[in-house]
């Protein structure tokens, strides 16, 4: 076998942001329900169902990380979601534990979900002030541009991802390390502000 033949492709078409984009719009377009009760110790709660959906996250994106190759770039966007899937039921149930699922909209999910990914697409979107949290309600305008920009954060991520289809089992132990890492920081995200204060105003 030539040299060549054994080195991994330059150019592999990954997953493009428009997709991600789309997928994220069709995601956040309704919030999981919860049958988790209020919780009289909500942050031992929150930290339970975290290390639960890290352990999900982590095992999906190890198994889909599995076929090498061309097989493996096939499933990018089906890992993607399935772990947006696990992460959105955390947030959700996270939610209930510390009594705020009434109030959890679509806004607050992509605030948990992809804040530590591409904080800046929310710069305009989420004002601290203080220890509160004031969320901007979205058109759907909105919506799109915010999704795009964290659609293209998401490419760039997934392009590296990608490569390691190419490494099978050693690939997708690393896969499935960066879901577990990646669905804690969710929960962090999610628990600081299920722990403060947060309100939501129309968008002007």
């Amino acid at each position: 076998m030539s040299q060549r033949s054994q080195q991994v492709p330059a150019v592999i078409a990954p997953v493009e942001h428009g997709r991600i984009a789309e997928a994220i719009l069709d995601f956040v377009s309704e919030v999981p329900d919860s049958h988790v009760d209020n919780s009289p110790a909500p942050a031992a709660a929150a930290r339970r169902l975290a290390g639960q959906a890290a352990q999900r996250a982590a095992l999906t994106a190890g198994s889909l990380a599995l076929p090498p190759g061309p097989l493996g770039w096939l499933t990018l966007l089906p890992e993607l979601v399935a772990i947006w899937k696990i992460q959105a039921q955390m947030v959700s149930d996270i939610a209930a534990a510390y009594g705020r699922h009434a109030g959890l909209g679509r806004e607050q999910m992509l605030w948990c979900l992809f804040r530590h990914t591409a904080a800046q697409a929310f710069r305009d979107l989420v004002v601290r002030m203080g220890d509160r949290l004031i969320f901007r309600r979205m058109s759907y305008t909105v919506l799109e541009r915010v999704a795009k920009q964290i659609g293209l954060k998401l490419t760039r991520r997934t392009l590296g991802k990608g490569v390691s289809r190419w490494l099978p089992v050693i690939g997708a132990l690393g896969v499935g390390a960066y879901a577990y890492y990646d669905t804690r920081q969710v929960a962090a995200t999610a628990i600081a502000l299920f722990e403060g204060e947060a309100a939501l105003e129309d968008e002007s």
